[in-house]
């Protein structure tokens, strides 16, 4: 080797590696009790030390770093990761996020969804100085004219070709998929069923999931599908899909063996299933004002601004909800818990099987609050008997791995992005801890 080349790769070693006299690591948590998200018990007392953004160490003893934060005391848990969003005003949503430890969501779909406004968040997500979470999205609806979401959500921002695309016949999925596989999405969003309510027209002719699940494995992406009962569920493990964005509107029969099946075969598929089970609570909530009077909502979310929502059509919206779930369950009186119990057992039978079950809430309506809505939905699951551990799983690093993103995101682990939440109390004791947020980092910057 030459010379110059030798002081040129020496220099290169030289600048990469911490100096003399100057401190390893850019910020060090000190003496804090770990919950690193893989379900692995918790560990007492260590120092967590990050470099360029990443976990570069984790160890007993003391670090030396530019920043320290004093963890003594405190519980450190990755970066919560939000599965299943919708934004029409993400400068407003962003930082709620942060503010409540979620930093990093999924977007799926939604009526402003352009490609210029799904790079405009990535934008947004990318950088630290502002914050915002992490954005990882799949493709526009894929729907057909006059169902969900397009019927139930109307709005003159769902444009053909644009923020929605409308499926006539099989013989434009190939040149869509071809288009959308252009872009950075995690999949493509599929809509099988015409809306939450009880379907007026027909769903998605199996004929078509079938094809675009095909043509999407033509690029390596997975389907993202949206069904909302146990009809749309088995459509969509016939046609081929991966990955569930709801669970609620299914209710699972565990004595069925096509059902069985059909779960063991979305485990060999390795695919998701995200929860959104708040997203029945919040058609409730205009039925009990109470809830708006919440001292972790209220940080972000002013009670009175809320209260203000409650008007007479919601109200009796809410009533007609009430009224069709007393039909439809046979309840005599309709609650929280007697709505969330089926539902959260079988989320739990779902996690038992092996399946990667993800917390999502389906911001996208008034009543389900940024940031905020993912603790009420481990709330929930915890409520129902699951383990705050599989609750804090699910919501860090099974999110991640749906995006097929945990080996960078998701997890407390060397090598890993440093997206952490400390918290002044322990979740493990009780889920609703995850609230007592003292400090949140994203990449390695403190965000709050």
């Amino acid at each position: 080797m030459k010379k110059t080349g030798l002081w040129l790769v020496m220099a290169l070693f030289l600048s990469c590696s911490p100096q003399p006299g100057t401190p390893p690591y850019d910020l060090v948590i000190s003496r804090v009790n770990l919950i690193d998200g893989t379900g692995s018990p918790l560990r007492a007392g260590v120092s967590i030390g990050v470099r360029d953004g990443r976990i570069a160490v984790i160890q007993k003893g003391e670090l030396t770093a530019r920043k320290t934060i004093d963890g003594s005391g405190k519980f450190l848990i990755p970066g919560l990761f939000d599965g299943h969003v919708h934004t029409t005003d993400y400068r407003a949503d962003f930082p709620r996020f942060v503010h409540y430890g979620v930093t990093s969501v999924f977007i799926t779909g939604g009526s402003r969804c352009s490609n210029d406004l799904y790079a405009a968040m990535r934008e947004m997500g990318d950088q630290d100085s502002i914050p915002a979470p992490r954005v990882f999205h799949t493709s526009q609806h894929f729907t057909l004219e006059g169902r969900h979401p397009v019927k139930t959500y109307p709005s003159p921002n769902w444009v053909d070709g644009e923020t929605v695309f409308f499926l006539k016949d099989t013989s434009q999925i190939e040149v869509l998929v071809d288009q959308v596989a252009a872009y950075p999405i995690a999949g493509i969003k599929l809509t099988i069923e015409d809306g939450p309510a009880p379907p007026i027209v027909e769903r998605m002719p199996q004929v078509f999931i079938n094809k675009i699940v095909r043509e999407a494995a033509r690029h390596g992406l997975p389907v993202f599908a949206h069904a909302s009962d146990n009809t749309e569920f088995l459509m969509a493990v016939r046609g081929g899909v991966r990955h569930l964005v709801h669970y609620v509107g299914i209710d699972l029969d565990w004595e069925d063996p096509e059902h069985l099946a059909a779960v063991d075969t979305i485990k060999a598929r390795e695919g998701s299933w995200v929860t959104t089970l708040v997203l029945d609570k919040s058609f409730l909530y205009p039925l009990h004002p109470e809830w708006l009077a919440s001292a972790g909502l209220n940080e972000l979310y002013p009670v009175e601004a809320l209260k203000a929502m409650l008007t007479p059509e919601r109200v009796a919206q809410a009533r007609e909800i009430e009224q069709f779930w007393r039909s439809e369950y046979g309840f005599e009186v309709v609650t929280p818990e007697n709505i969330f119990a089926f539902q959260v057992d079988d989320v739990k039978k779902l996690y038992e099987r092996g399946i990667n079950m993800v917390l999502g809430t389906d911001v996208g309506n008034d009543f389900i609050f940024p940031g905020y809505s993912i603790h009420e939905e481990m709330a929930i699951l915890a409520q129902g008997g699951m383990a705050p551990p599989d609750i804090i799983k699910m919501a860090t690093l099974n999110g991640a791995r749906m995006v097929e993103a945990d080996s960078l995101l998701g997890s407390i682990e060397v090598g890993k992005m440093a997206d952490l939440v400390l918290l002044k109390a322990n979740p493990l004791d009780d889920i609703g801890n995850t609230q007592t947020i003292q400090t949140v980092i994203k990449n390695g910057v403190v965000q709050r």
